[in-house]
């Protein structure tokens, strides 16, 4: 594994500052008529770049890296993590299958249990469909400080990605990026889009979907003084007068902290893949974690409660989809089919948010569903008959990950080609993590064989992972 020490690494980001060259703005998809004779710099020369720091990303990125590769990750906001951070989405599910017997997912998932659990920053539930590990999103930022350092990946914080950079014969070569030191290149041979909305491919101009039903973002918060039990009975009281949506509760406290992490809010018909919604729904989720604090001060036994910590991003659960090699289908992830080229294995329970209505439609590879909203009774039932054998997980091939036009293009993370009921359930972080390690894996094998990486072969794909603590199924 190659390392990196914090002099070394201060010492080249120094250096970075420095245009290490300057390469013609030509070619830019989507832009054709931009000037010809424009030089920006080039801010870094590599082989992979990863664009988005979400666990999904650094796992891709580090992955990577630990094979050999030279790697760039870019970040638009201050740490990676993404919505397990920045979010303040403190839960990873189960790592086992529906009935708690076969460990399914291993990885950097469990690595870094491993290395937060040194910290006394995560704690374990044990056969709980809801969570798996409910871990201190503060220490999980260093962490992954850490562990990006250590591989020797070269980090870019406050980047934003801007456009892509083609070369004359339409190749993928560069994206052009901003951040404090102005405008410049990153180029690469390979590149991973781990942006969670696809806005490397977007841009590219690969084709893109949205289900009819996006489900709803949610705006997290930290509270202090905060009674759990409470929440449900006053929302079904008097959430009309503070206009808190219907919606769907959860939370629970930070390990070893009174701190509680509360999800409460739903911001109902926001795109976040689009600006003007983005912006809405991080100003009315803010609202109304305002207004849960105001129902508690004024209807609550404690009117002490405390509103402590605010994410600086909302939570996302879908935005566009972009179309690849494979679409995971509906049926595919409720029978739990088995595939050829799996790459990630996942058992967390079809959680459909709806738009249209409050609450959850909770649907179970044994066949029943529970639909749940605050206040009022479970409603139980069958999405299917009942059998005499049931799948306990479900499985997302690499295909699903692969768009096809760009060779040496491909993403990682909820952008993923899926259907909507089937993406409910996959979308979930655990399994977002082993996509990236995917991404990551597959990238430099076609690095290292010089060729598309629709032409890596998946047998050798899911060896290497396996190689790398993955569990392959």
């Amino acid at each position: 594994m190659k390392k990196i020490s914090r002099r070394s690494f201060l010492d080249k980001s120094i250096l970075s500052a420095v245009a290490l060259g300057t390469f013609p703005a030509t070619g830019i998809a989507g832009n054709p008529q931009s000037p010809k004779k424009e030089k920006l710099p080039v801010f870094a020369e590599t082989d992979i770049c990863v664009l988005g720091g979400s666990c999904t990303g650094v796992f891709a990125a580090v992955r990577a890296a630990r094979l050999g590769a030279r790697v760039c990750i870019v970040e638009k906001q201050n740490a990676f993590g993404g919505v397990a951070t920045n979010a303040f989405v403190n839960v990873w599910h189960s790592l086992l299958d529906t009935e708690y017997k076969l460990q399914i997912i291993a990885g950097m998932t469990t690595e870094m249990i491993d290395r937060l659990e040194k910290r006394k920053a995560v704690h374990k539930a044990e056969k709980n469909e809801s969570i798996g590990f409910r871990f201190n999103s503060e220490e999980l930022k260093i962490e992954l400080d850490e562990v990006i350092l250590e591989a020797g990946v070269k980090p870019f914080f406050h980047t934003l990605f801007s456009e892509p950079l083609l070369d004359n014969s339409g190749k993928l070569t560069g994206v052009i990026v901003d951040n404090k030191s102005g405008r410049g290149i990153i180029k690469a041979k390979y590149f991973i889009d781990a942006t969670g909305d696809g806005d490397l491919c977007f841009r590219l101009g690969l084709p893109s979907y949205t289900h009819p039903l996006l489900q709803p973002p949610t705006t997290c918060a930290h509270l202090e003084k905060f009674d759990r039990n409470e929440i449900d009975k006053l929302l079904k009281e008097h959430r009309n007068e503070f206009d808190i949506p219907e919606g769907f509760v959860w939370g629970g406290n930070l390990p070893a902290s009174e701190t509680f992490m509360l999800a409460g809010t739903r911001v109902f018909g926001a795109d976040c893949a689009v600006a003007d919604d983005l912006t809405r729904a991080e100003i009315e989720g803010r609202r109304q974690v305002r207004a849960i604090m105001d129902m508690f001060r004024k209807y609550g036994k404690n009117p002490d409660v405390l509103l402590n910590g605010l994410p600086s991003s909302i939570g996302i659960r879908e935005t566009r989809h972009i179309k690849c090699l494979y679409q995971v289908t509906d049926d595919d992830a409720l029978y739990g089919k088995r595939f050829d080229d799996a790459i990630a294995n996942g058992s967390y329970r079809l959680d459909i948010h709806h738009q249209e209505k409050p609450g959850l439609t909770f649907r179970y590879l044994d066949g029943t569903e529970k639909y749940i909203s605050p206040g009022k009774p479970t409603q139980s039932g069958r999405w299917r008959p009942a059998t005499s054998e049931n799948p306990t997980f479900y499985q997302v091939p690499l295909r699903s990950i692969i768009p096809g036009k760009y060779d040496n293009l491909m993403l990682a993370g909820r952008m993923l080609d899926a259907s909507s009921i089937s993406f409910s359930g996959i979308r979930v972080m655990v399994n977002m993590n082993q996509l990236g390690e995917a991404a990551g894996v597959t990238s430099y094998l076609a690095l290292n064989q010089n060729i598309p990486v629709a032409g890596v072969n998946s047998k050798t794909v899911r060896e290497t992972l396996k190689k790398g603590g993955s569990i392959i199924i």
